[in-house]
C-alpha cells in the first residue's frame, strides 16, 4: 500500500511539471504572438550602384567612369540605341537583380472612404469627380512597382502620362501608396509622392491646389519647399543645394519636362517661394 501512494506521488510530480512547463511554452508562444513586428527593414544595404545623369553625359562617357561597357550599360538599363540617358535619370552601373518589368497603368474610380471624404470639411470637389491613378514607377532601389495617386478626373489623363515619361527616364520615386505594400520601412508620410488632399496651403486660410485635385507633389524630402528660413518638410534641408543632381531631384532640364510638357506647371520657378516638389494646373 505504501509502494502504491508513494508511486501515485512520484507520477502525480511528474504530470504537474509537465504542466509547468508545458504553462511555460504556451506563455512564450502566446508572447511572442502579441509582439508586434518590428517594421520592415530598408533594402539600401543591399542597393546595386548606381548613377545620376547630369546634362550633357552620354552612355559612352558613364561607362567609362565605371569600367564597364556600353552595351552592358544600356543593356543593365534598358536604353536602347541610339537613345541617350535623360537627366535625373538614375542608371544602374551593376548588373542588377531583378530587370524591370513594363509600364502598366489604369484609371479607377475612388470611394469617400478612400479619401477619408467628410462633409464636414466642406472640400471643394467630391469623392466622383476624382480619380485614382495606377502607374509603374522605379523605387530608390531600382525595383519596379505599382502606385497609385488621386487627382482630378480631368487631368487623370495627363499624370499618366507624366508618369511614363518619368519611368522611361529611369527617375526614381521614393515611395507611393500604398506605402504598407511598396515601402513598409517608411513610415513618414511626408516622403509619399502624392496628389489629392482637403487641405489649405500651410499657414493660411486658402484652399490648396490639392483639395481641388489639380496638384502633385514629387519626392517631397528630395524637392523641398522653400519660403525663407521655413523648410518643409524639414528633412529635406540636406537637399537645399539645387546644384547638386541626387537620386529622387528634379530639374528644369530633367525629371520637371515630365510634368511641364503635360500642362503641368513647376513650384521651382516661383518668386516669392521655391516649392520643387509641386506641380499644378493652376501655377499655384
Amino acid at each position: 500500500m505504501i509502494m502504491t501512494v508513494r508511486c501515485v506521488m512520484v507520477v502525480m510530480k511528474k504530470f504537474l511539471a509537465f504542466l509547468a512547463a508545458l504553462t511555460v511554452l504556451l506563455a512564450g508562444e502566446l508572447s511572442a504572438t502579441a509582439t508586434p513586428k518590428a517594421p520592415a527593414s530598408s533594402p539600401a544595404a543591399a542597393t546595386p550602384r548606381y548613377h545620376v545623369v547630369r546634362p550633357g553625359e552620354t552612355i559612352k562617357e558613364i561607362a567609362s567612369v565605371y569600367g564597364i561597357t556600353p552595351g552592358q550599360l544600356r543593356a543593365w538599363n534598358g536604353i536602347r540605341k541610339p537613345h541617350q540617358p535623360s537627366v535625373d535619370g538614375v542608371l544602374h552601373v551593376g548588373k542588377p537583380a531583378v530587370t524591370l518589368t513594363g509600364w502598366r497603368s489604369w484609371i479607377e474610380r475612388v470611394t469617400p472612404a478612400a479619401v477619408n471624404w467628410d462633409p464636414k470639411k466642406k472640400c471643394p470637389v467630391l469623392p466622383t469627380d476624382l480619380r485614382r491613378v495606377w502607374v509603374t514607377y522605379i523605387d530608390f532601389y531600382g525595383v519596379a512597382r505599382s502606385g497609385s495617386i488621386v487627382v482630378h478626373r480631368t487631368i487623370a489623363a495627363r499624370v499618366q502620362r507624366a508618369f511614363l515619361s518619368l519611368y522611361r527616364m529611369r527617375f526614381r520615386i521614393m515611395g507611393m501608396s500604398p506605402m504598407s505594400i511598396n515601402a513598409p520601412w517608411i513610415t513618414d508620410m511626408a516622403t509619399v509622392t502624392a496628389g489629392y488632399s482637403c487641405r489649405r496651403v500651410a499657414g493660411s486660410k486658402t484652399l490648396s491646389q490639392h483639395a481641388y485635385g489639380l496638384a502633385i507633389d514629387v519626392n517631397p524630402v528630395q524637392n523641398p519647399m522653400i519660403r525663407g528660413s521655413y523648410i518643409d518638410p524639414r528633412t529635406g534641408t540636406s537637399f537645399l543645394a539645387r546644384v547638386a543632381y541626387r537620386r529622387g531631384m528634379m530639374h528644369a532640364r530633367g525629371a520637371v519636362r515630365a510634368f511641364t510638357t503635360n500642362g503641368l506647371l513647376w513650384g521651382g520657378r516661383w518668386r516669392t517661394l521655391k516649392d520643387y516638389m509641386h506641380f499644378s494646373t493652376t501655377d499655384r
